[in-house]
């Protein structure tokens, strides 16, 4: 449990280059390890700790955006203790700590867990910002009404999103998978863009300083390239063209962001996590301005 009066203390063991104090960080990094609803194959609980582990075979500086890690100040506050028993009350703990990172005019940046962890950082980010708008990278709609008969699984996560937000302020990319129905319930609520990033430099344009929620759902890649993940879907986007979407969308004014769904026990090669490292270090440094 969050203890709200008590000082952040950095991690023990943080990501490559988030080694400041929390008061003078810009960027707070956390972890929400948690994948109770996974409906194929679990293990994104143990996605954060082991990156943070990986995160050392990287160099702080980023030769794709001539930045450096060592310039900025990033703050890693380690792995929220969750509730595997209730999806709702993990949700209530992710939401109480971006509350306060929030609170503290800091950025949350979020590693999951399966992708239902979004919607608990999204909640808090709603009340600081009543009319923040969603990117949303992803192989799957993530739009079902329930699954299984749940309404909190991580196949229904953007539906819940648009519960509390409505019509035409999510914008889905790279979506490759769903049921026929969420197809066609997107068409009439949301910016579905399939298979690939077509339109997002005119969603952008469109977004340009308005607050925006960040989510990316790392199956968006390939299983070529990413396949230590839940639910691989063939047919992704190459790694170069995500971080080049990445760089793009850090332009706005992301006010919340989220990377989830690695699960490092699905690639002993040990390849999937190392992306997921480089993934997160790129969106760090395109976060810094």
């Amino acid at each position: 449990m969050l203890n709200k009066d008590k000082p952040l203390m950095r991690n023990v063991e943080t990501f490559l280059g988030c080694e400041n104090e929390y008061e003078e960080s810009t960027i707070v990094l956390f972890g929400a390890p948690f994948d109770s609803t996974t409906s194929f194959r679990p293990g994104t609980r143990f996605a954060s700790r082991t990156m943070r582990a990986e995160s050392y075979g990287l160099e702080t500086y980023s030769p794709y955006l001539d930045k450096d890690m060592e310039d900025y100040c990033y703050f890693d506050g380690g792995d929220l203790e969750l509730c595997f028993g209730s999806s709702e009350l993990a949700l209530k703990e992710i939401e109480a700590f971006t509350d306060k990172v929030v609170g503290d005019q800091k950025l949350p940046l979020m590693i999951g867990g399966e992708h239902l962890v979004t919607l608990g950082s999204f909640r808090s980010i709603l009340k600081q910002y009543p009319d923040v708008h969603v990117i949303h990278f992803d192989a799957h709609t993530d739009l079902r009404e329930e699954y299984l008969g749940v309404e909190l699984s991580h196949a229904c996560v953007i539906r819940r999103i648009w519960d509390l937000i409505g019509d035409d302020r999510i914008h889905q990319f790279g979506i490759r998978s769903g049921e026929r129905e969420e197809f066609k319930w997107a068409k009439s609520h949301t910016h579905l863009h399939p298979f690939s990033f077509d339109g997002l430099e005119d969603t952008i344009a469109k977004l340009e300083g308005k607050p925006v929620y960040f989510t990316i759902d790392l199956d968006v890649l390939d299983p070529s390239i990413f396949p230590g993940t839940g639910t691989p879907e063939a047919g992704g986007v190459t790694f170069i063209q995500l971080l080049y979407a990445i760089k793009k969308v850090c332009h706005l004014n992301i006010v919340g962001c989220d990377i989830n769904e690695l699960s490092p026990m699905l690639d002993a090669s040990g390849a999937s996590t190392a992306v997921a490292c480089k993934v997160l270090r790129e969106l760090l440094l395109s976060l810094s301005k």
